[in-house]
């Protein structure tokens, strides 16, 4: 019989143990997950941009770009001079990828026209690829509100708008290549979800969605609420949760949907004072960004703050005024970004990085709790 000899013993214990630490560095690596994306929206200021702590995003998207009859044309030598300045930031986070987003909500007239001609959608496919390569941008993301259901007043609409989203997103894919991102902003709503696209269809060929889970309750309503809820109520079912299930129940992989959030809030009027100014007759005042929160929503100013346990959402109500504050705030962006990596989703996203604060902001409580949860 063969006997091993010292030497040799000491060779096998030390690929045994080799081998053991590799197969608990990736089992330690699988529990604790991919790191989400953290994907801000951004229209503000070129002398501001780099205030923001920019280390602490994945993606930067410049909001927004137009159609120029059939091409994606960026408007002026102003956001030109954004753009530039949003690539260069790559110095400060080499892994910062930066996307020029197309649309908007009042900015897609001319969408469902020049999308449902083949010429139309390479044209701008073919316009986007020059757009990308002139700035050394990552990738394109679809802004259109709405495919197929009514968006912005007055915009076309077509119920084959749906079929021709699905054609310029492979066109998109065809002339940028495997290694341009692409990705796409969908609405939290039941009729979005259900109508706006093919599902099983396009998102093979994006990296990701946006989800919209905010404006739930929108400028139109008529009813107050919570417009950025992380879950739904027996009153309100529309929620980032809701969405997220609705969209997983359609067959899409939950690492490739990005969840919604709020840097602003949305000022509502009611007509009575009940209920803390939830769920009564209202309507639509403004809109206020974060960074304003502790000046504008003052016990000073008559605003008391209040959360809902269900919704898991904050809100401000002024009895004096009736005018009820819908929002996210540190608690409910933290709770969020806990959800995103419990679910193992694709990352947070949020409109938009000009509301937040330069320092102590929402952004760097995403960070936070990103980084407390590994």
């Amino acid at each position: 019989m063969y006997k091993l000899n010292p030497n040799h013993r000491l060779s096998f214990r030390f690929a045994a143990v080799i081998i053991l630490s590799l197969f608990f560095s990736i089992n330690l690596t699988a529990q604790q997950g991919v790191k989400p994306n953290v994907i801000a929206y951004y229209s503000g200021q070129n002398s501001v941009i780099d205030s923001f702590p920019i280390e602490k995003l994945s993606h930067l998207i410049y909001s927004f770009g137009h159609l120029k009859g059939d091409s994606l044309n960026i408007r002026s030598a102003k956001d030109s001079a954004l753009i530039t300045s949003m690539v260069a930031l790559k110095k400060r986070n080499p892994d910062l990828k930066v996307m020029i987003a197309m649309g908007g909500w009042s900015g897609c007239k001319d969408c469902s026209e020049v999308f449902s001609r083949a010429d139309g959608r390479k044209t701008f496919a073919k316009t986007t690829k020059q757009i990308l390569d002139f700035f050394h941008a990552d990738g394109i993301d679809m802004d259109w509100e709405y495919p197929a259901v009514m968006g912005f007043p007055g915009h076309r609409y077509t119920v084959d708008d749906k079929q021709n989203f699905t054609l310029l997103i492979k066109e998109l894919r065809k002339k940028l290549g495997k290694k341009a991102e692409i990705s796409f902003a969908a609405g939290g709503t039941q009729n979005c979800i259900d109508s706006c696209f093919e599902w099983d269809k396009v998102m093979p060929l994006v990296n990701r969605v946006n989800v919209m889970s905010y404006d739930l309750v929108s400028g139109y309503a008529t009813t107050s609420g919570h417009h950025s809820p992380l879950y739904g109520t027996p009153q309100q079912k529309l929620s980032g949760d809701f969405a997220v299930k609705a969209l997983i129940g359609l067959g899409v992989p939950a690492n490739k949907i990005a969840l919604g959030a709020a840097f602003y809030a949305r000022i509502f009027e009611n007509t009575t004072d009940a209920n803390q100014g939830l769920y009564q007759q209202t309507k639509f005042i403004s809109g206020t960004s974060f960074k304003n929160f502790k000046k504008q929503f003052s016990t000073e100013n008559g605003y008391k703050y209040y959360w809902d346990e269900q919704a898991q959402a904050p809100y401000y109500y002024n009895p004096q005024t009736k005018y009820i504050a819908t929002f996210d705030d540190p608690k409910s962006i933290s709770l969020k970004t806990k959800y995103v990596i419990d679910q193992k989703l694709n990352g947070i996203m949020f409109w938009e990085l000009t509301d937040d604060a330069y320092t102590d902001g929402l952004l760097d409580v995403i960070d936070k709790t990103i980084k407390s949860s590994k």
